[in-house]
């Protein structure tokens, strides 16, 4: 299964997809799907989790980067493959150059987490790190190729990419057969192009459903405009869906295949993935967690049974740190209260009480004596709390106005 460059936009058949299927067998593992009673309960119809976060390498990119590179000829496998990517495409292209005996070189942007430059490493393959951004480390891994023929593995612009990606699909109709929808993180557009390629094949009645990140939605204005367009600057915490442009390969099939493409917000995300790790003690990275915040966001948009693909587990510790306050703070898990005392020894101690007798936990305090505003003998006090969520917020607000307090908006 190997494309020249002159029919690389050649269509992604069912074919290549269970030819892609028989070359992964003992490669990458047949993902669980789990049930969620809590979503399932949310969106009114049986709702499953793909885990594709439990994959080889924490991620489906190594299915893609394997076919690809196993469908190269001899001499161009002598030369070596060459990858650009900030994490999941890295690590899957490592493992599987690993795998079939080629030399890899994967360019990594200068700040991409430290884990995932020593799993890269760890995996087998030369790690060279480049530019700020993943549009100059990808110049850079291009660059390579054409000094030293090593063949450019694309994360999803290249059929034997997507059809690998596509095993997904196939899995999903074998666990879950009477699928109505599924949900797919979309990014370049390669997974959920190549679920889209199997699943249609075999069940056209499913819907597949592909969720962007609002601050990187390049699909929406791209099929309105019947054509790839690009998003200048892409911002969202989810960066394994941070991709600019769609694929002009991936593209052809979301436009003829895929449903649908919604958008989602950073609220969402750190929702869903929040969510993933309380409910379904699942780590997921944001951008796998995407299918899980466009269920959050329309529970009631979408026809079950659900399938939820779960595309990756690879979250920075500092991010996921801080995704989780981002998560608790949507949800209502913290608040901020500020409010007047009588500046007298004991109003701190009486007010923790109120405090303390509601169940709320106290993450930080601070004073604030020398406002123009205060009276003579006032000070005001800032609090920040962990709550139980919005209702637990306004019994708070009752008990202290109950308590004789008022609080400043």
């Amino acid at each position: 299964m190997s494309y020249s460059t002159a029919d690389s936009l050649r269509p992604v058949t069912l074919d290549d997809v269970r030819g892609a299927q028989k070359m992964l067998t003992g490669v990458a593992r047949v993902t669980a799907m789990e049930t969620s009673r809590h979503l399932s309960q949310l969106v009114g119809a049986p709702v499953y989790l793909k885990c594709e976060n439990l994959q080889r390498t924490g991620s489906f990119k190594l299915r893609g980067a394997y076919v690809r590179i196993a469908g190269l000829l001899p001499e161009q496998r002598a030369a070596g493959v060459v990858a650009a990517s900030a994490g999941n495409h890295a690590q899957g292209v490592a493992l599987a150059s690993a795998l079939l005996g080629v030399h890899a070189t994967v360019f990594m942007p200068v700040g991409a987490p430290l884990p995932k430059i020593s799993a890269t490493r760890e995996y087998g393959a030369e790690v060279r790190l480049h530019g700020q951004v993943v549009d100059e480390t990808l110049a850079a891994a291009q660059e390579y190729a054409a000094e030293t023929g090593a063949v450019f593995i694309h994360p999803f612009d290249h059929p034997d990419v997507i059809a690998g990606q596509g095993t997904v699909g196939l899995e999903i109709l074998d666990q879950c057969p009477e699928v109505g929808t599924i949900v797919v993180g979309v990014g370049g557009g390669g997974l959920v192009a190549g679920i889209a390629v199997a699943v249609k094949a075999i069940r056209p009645d499913v819907r597949i459903v592909g969720v962007q990140a609002e601050g990187a939605a390049a699909y929406p204005p791209s099929l309105a405009a019947g054509r790839p367009v690009s998003v200048h600057q892409p911002v969202t915490m989810a960066d394994g869906i941070k991709v600019g442009r769609p694929g002009d390969v991936p593209f052809a099939l979301v436009e003829e295949l895929v449903d649908e493409v919604r958008t989602v917000g950073e609220d969402r995300l750190s929702a869903a993935l929040l969510l993933c790790l309380e409910r379904a003690k699942l780590v997921v990275e944001p951008a796998g967690a995407a299918p899980v915040a466009a269920l959050l966001a329309e529970p009631g948009g979408f026809a079950g049974p659900v399938v939820a693909v779960l595309s990756g587990g690879n979250v920075d510790p500092v991010l996921m740190q801080r995704v989780l306050r981002h998560g608790m703070s949507a949800q209502g898990r913290y608040l901020a209260v500020r409010l007047r005392l009588t500046d007298r020894p004991g109003a701190l101690a009486t007010l923790l009480g109120v405090l303390s007798g509601a169940d709320a936990n106290v993450l930080d305090i601070s004073h604030v004596r020398t406002d123009p505003r205060l009276g003579l003998s006032e000070v005001e006090v800032e609090l920040q709390l962990e709550t139980k969520g919005p209702v637990h917020c306004t019994e708070l607000g009752h008990a202290l106005r109950e308590a004789g307090y008022t609080v400043i908006d």
